[in-house]
């Protein structure tokens, strides 16, 4: 199995529970922070992750990934990090159960 198709469930969990709370309060505001998150995430993986495997803690064989990389790190590395910032607080969300308002007493 190639390191795409190991991260193909994982973006497509993301992809249908970020979907799942569009219609929740704040979507936009929670897109945001997962955006600057993801930023955060993607920044210190391109940092750690090139510096693991330029000190030989572990490599990727060839055959397994894309092809593309970011310095010495796999392009697929990224995703990990791009899809907990995403998915995260989404779950949150959608496992958060939901205040129901009362609109006061009975006349």
């Amino acid at each position: 199995m190639t390191y795409p198709l190991i991260v193909l469930p994982f973006a497509t969990l993301t992809l249908a529970a970020v979907l799942l709370t569009i219609g929740r309060p704040g979507f936009g505001r929670r897109m945001a922070a997962s955006g600057i998150a993801a930023a955060v995430l993607i920044a210190l993986t391109a940092v750690f992750d090139n510096i693991m495997i330029a000190v030989g803690l572990f490599t990727y064989p060839s055959e397994q990934i894309s092809g593309v990389k970011i310095g010495l790190a796999p392009i697929e590395d990224f995703s990990y990090a791009l899809c907990a910032a995403f998915l995260i607080p989404a779950l949150f969300i959608l496992l958060t159960p939901t205040r129901r308002t009362t609109t006061g007493g009975r006349s």
